[in-house]
């Protein structure tokens, strides 16, 4: 199985944390020269360190601001011009949880705009290169939210299912250049995300966060939480050569926790 990236290039966005952090990792370390995307540029230059570079790669960053699309599209407009990219991962911090009907206008507004409008801007960036290459493996990380939405998250389980059928359309369109387009649904992961959400969880129920996390991995079937690093695993599988001719796909790494098929 043909899984080396050496040669590739690939932007990783949300890549100084969490699961875009473990996915920039696992790339370099089957030999892609990563790209990390981030807002804050002191954690990208810390993230930058920790990448593999054995095989010689070359790694960088840009800082950009998802949750201001106009500068996220300077800044890759701006890298576009001048470097061609095999593989994106577009992976965004989630909305804050709460109930869809107690949202107001504005959440929905800022998550569209940090989600699929951002997708969309890394996408036209990007994509012809892809086309010149004649490889391309977009991977947009979002949630089972997209197969069976989350109590007590709304505005994400809104948004997410607007991606998944953003990236379906996608994969229709650009498959005949060899880029494919597919979509990794993490399930609970031990991120700073999920922290938050337990947290908030806690909080308004009053128990503490060790009991909201013993109950949330009591309703996996492997009986845990996932590691950043076992999402990350899939996102490189996506992006490889191996996965020529998976395309237009939504791929659950929660443990089973998702119910329908």
């Amino acid at each position: 199985m043909n899984l080396n990236l050496q040669g590739k290039y690939a932007v990783v966005c949300g890549s100084t944390q969490g699961i875009g952090f473990a996915a920039a990792k696992e790339l370099s370390i089957l030999g892609a020269n990563v790209i990390l995307v981030a807002r804050n540029e002191d954690k990208l230059k810390q993230a930058l360190t920790l990448l593999d570079s054995s095989l010689n790669q070359s790694h960088e960053y840009l800082v950009a601001d998802f949750a201001h699309p106009q500068n996220l599209q300077d800044v890759i407009e701006k890298f576009a011009a001048n470097h061609q990219i095999h593989i994106l991962v577009n992976n965004t911090g989630g909305p804050d949880p709460g109930p869809a009907i107690d949202a107001d206008i504005e959440a929905f507004r800022i998550a569209f705009n940090s989600h699929l409008i951002c997708n969309q801007i890394m996408v036209r960036a990007l994509v012809p290169g892809m086309k010149e290459l004649g490889y391309g493996r977009i991977i947009n990380v979002i949630s089972t939210s997209v197969k069976q939405p989350l109590p007590n998250l709304g505005v994400s389980n809104t948004i997410r299912g607007a991606v998944a059928n953003w990236s379906k359309t996608l994969a229709m369109e650009l498959g005949k250049f060899n880029i494919t387009v597919n979509n990794v649904l993490p399930g609970a992961t031990e991120t700073g995300r999920l922290e938050q959400i337990m947290k908030n969880k806690a909080g308004k129920t009053g128990h503490t966060v060790e009991e909201i996390k013993a109950e949330m991995s009591g309703e996996v079937p492997m009986k845990r939480l996932a590691k950043p690093e076992e999402i990350a695993n899939a996102i490189a599988f996506l992006a490889s050569p191996a996965a020529s001719y998976i395309n237009g796909i939504n791929v659950p790494v929660d443990g089973g926790r998702t119910l329908c098929l």
